[in-house]
């Protein structure tokens, strides 16, 4: 283990600094692709950010649990969850855990060694855990055996929620998850099984999952709407407005101008819906109902558009072959 000092905080602001002026500078060409940011030096980019882990998700019978494990789903995957840097940056759990797994491609300044690894005691995005030492270690499977990870995960320990409430506050400096939230990523880590792995290892990232990613934050924000819980919905809406965001951004600006429009008008809306959950008032839910009715036809041109964008695999390859702005 490296235990050399670490690079100092501002060196370390820098290097967000220096991604975070990346996406920017490259708004004005082909739409950005977050990952290729922290993707290893040298790595395939299909592999990286055009195919991803198959899901290993066994999903509760018990229709109550189910949602808790929807709810945990959909915050895994959103920036919104950290807050702070690494929600500007773009960084999720599912960044580090693609799919619930580990991700061997991951690299970002300051904060990994070698490819695939992470340090949870760095300043670049926490002022409670930085420790002053570089001490990145391998990002774990959280779908391998559970007897394999550090965290209790017994469903009658509290360990795992302390634990996944501390990555939250104290490693990325953002705000306490809601109750339901916390809950649900708990349920969420806990259902990921060894036995509930497909048989095929991995899949194309494309419109129809993550579109489908969507209609399920969706419909979880529905049953936190339901259930009262005005700030789990909130961040349901969050990440079904971030599966939109990754497809616009495989989408060229000026080829696909329609299309993007449209995402961004869907997006939109349900921002909208956000702004009154946080102004305590409920969104109808035929809103919903419409949306849904929207986005059917939205996906099937998106999909027949699939072909000419960065979701196709030898256009990505040449994206990412181009040299990122400085």
């Amino acid at each position: 283990m490296d235990r050399s000092p670490r690079r100092p905080a501002a060196a370390l602001g820098v290097a967000v600094a220096v991604v975070l002026g990346r996406l920017a500078l490259a708004a004005d060409g082909d739409p950005p692709i977050r990952a290729l940011h922290w993707i290893a030096p040298g790595a395939d980019p299909l592999r990286a950010i055009g195919v991803q882990p198959t899901e290993c998700l066994q999903i509760p019978a018990d229709a109550a649990e189910a949602l808790q494990v929807e709810v945990g789903r959909a915050a895994f995957r959103t920036p919104l969850l950290l807050g702070g840097q690494a929600a500007r940056a773009g960084l999720a759990c599912e960044t580090c855990h693609r799919n619930g797994r580990s991700n061997p491609d991951f690299q970002f300044p300051g904060v990994s060694g070698a490819a695939g690894t992470a340090d949870v005691t760095q300043s670049l995005f926490s002022s409670h855990r930085g420790d002053g030492i570089d001490n990145p270690r391998p990002i774990p499977d959280l779908s391998g055996p559970k007897t394999g990870l550090k965290v209790d995960q017994s469903p009658d320990s509290p360990a795992l929620e302390g634990f996944i409430r501390g990555l939250v506050v104290e490693e990325f400096d953002g705000d306490p998850p809601p109750p339901a939230v916390l809950q649900g990523l708990a349920a969420y880590v806990r259902a990921l099984q060894p036995s509930a792995c497909p048989a095929t290892a991995h899949e194309p990232v494309d419109v129809r999952r993550l579109m489908s990613d969507a209609r399920r934050a969706l419909a979880a924000a529905r049953a936190e709407i339901a259930l009262r819980d005005r700030p789990a919905a909130i961040l349901m809406l969050a990440a079904a407005r971030a599966r939109l965001a990754l497809i616009d951004e495989r989408l060229d600006a000026d080829r696909f101008a329609g299309l993007r429009a449209r995402l961004r008008a869907a997006s939109g809306r349900l921002a909208e819906a956000q702004g009154r959950l946080r102004q305590g008032q409920d969104p109808p839910d035929a809103d919903f109902v419409r949306w849904l009715a929207e986005a059917r036809p939205l996906e099937a041109d998106l999909v027949a558009a699939q072909p000419a964008t960065l979701f196709n695999p030898i256009r990505l390859q040449a994206a990412a072959n181009r040299p990122l702005p400085h």
